[in-house]
């Protein structure tokens, strides 16, 4: 197959998804890397129409590569994940109007074109976690405990454009990374970027059939086939608080593989993804009644099975 990857500089040498293209190559798949951040593009000629069988998007938000997914969208290109799609995640107001709107456990979403208007939110809702509307990667995440402190925090915040603010969710430190990818979950446990201090490092964790459902409901209504999703368990039980495209995929057994075997299904299909107004509801997961971390004697989550995922047919 012909692939086109829009890599961010700032994954430049990550190795998600470096280590995939490595993984399509070594299978015989021809795979472009396109570096939108690093490029002069001439947008007439950028998007080949027919010159790829899908183009996959690994970029931070607010980067110029949706623009080109975009655009090889609006060729009649199969993108991964589905462009509309990922610009319902991207922009994390719009999110949670989504989210909310479809029954996901959001919490509460202000949304401020200007720092100073987020003073109109109630004391009541203090502590808040306010960040950019557009952020990625724990960026610019703050904790505000009470008006007092976001009316200091009023210049740090002005360059950041839109901003959302959320009340705080009492945890315990740590949340829980729920990676979807071929139609199957894994979770791992990691440290709140909230709390920088706690001494959690980040492993694979059981996932239980209430965060599996969330995880599976997730795709449905964003409309993702790859992503990622941060749940806390909140005293009120368990709260979505961010949905990533097309994440790092870290501590999923054989990840590469797994995403390259992906994109490839994705590819062949025409793609499943798209925000049920446009097509399909994302992927089919088997939920189980209670699953278990992967281990070394299996590889896989307990109530999902997959062939092995070290080749590929060309």
């Amino acid at each position: 197959m012909r692939l086109c990857f829009l890599v961010e500089e700032h994954y430049r040498h990550d190795g998600m998804p470096n280590e995939v293209v490595r993984q399509l190559k070594a299978w015989g798949h021809r795979v472009d890397v396109l570096r939108p951040g690093g490029s002069l593009l001439r947008m007439s000629g950028a998007v080949d129409a027919g010159a790829h069988d899908a183009w996959v998007l690994k970029t931070v938000s607010g980067g110029p590569g949706l623009t080109l997914l975009e655009a090889a969208a609006a060729a009649g290109t199969t993108t991964v994940n589905d462009a509309r799609s990922i610009r319902g995640v991207r922009d994390k107001a719009l999110a949670a109007a989504i989210g909310r709107g479809r029954g996901l456990p959001l919490p509460t979403t202000y949304a401020a074109a200007r720092p100073e208007l987020l003073a109109e939110i109630p004391d009541s809702e203090y502590p808040l976690v306010v960040k950019p509307a557009d952020g990625s990667s724990g960026r610019a995440v703050h904790l505000v405990s009470s008006p007092r402190r976001l009316a200091a925090m009023l210049p740090e915040l002005a360059g950041e454009g839109m901003l959302i603010a959320q009340p705080y969710v009492p945890n315990p430190g740590t949340d829980i990374k729920v990676y979807a990818v071929g139609g199957e979950l894994f979770a791992t446990e990691r440290r709140s970027p909230l709390h920088p201090d706690a001494p959690v490092p980040e492993r694979l964790v059981p996932l239980s059939a209430e965060i599996a459902e969330i995880g599976a409901r997730v795709g449905e209504v964003y409309g993702l086939d790859l992503y990622g999703v941060d749940v806390l368990l909140g005293p009120d039980g368990p709260v979505v608080v961010d949905v990533n495209d097309f994440p790092s995929f870290r501590q999923v057994p054989d990840a590469a593989a797994r995403v390259a075997r992906a994109v490839l299904d994705l590819a062949r299909g025409g793609g499943t993804g798209a925000l049920p107004a446009h097509r399909g509801a994302g992927p089919s997961v088997s939920i189980p009644t209670q699953a278990t971390a992967p281990t070394a004697a299996t590889g896989a989550t307990a109530g999902a099975t997959t062939g092995a995922t070290t080749g590929d047919p060309a």
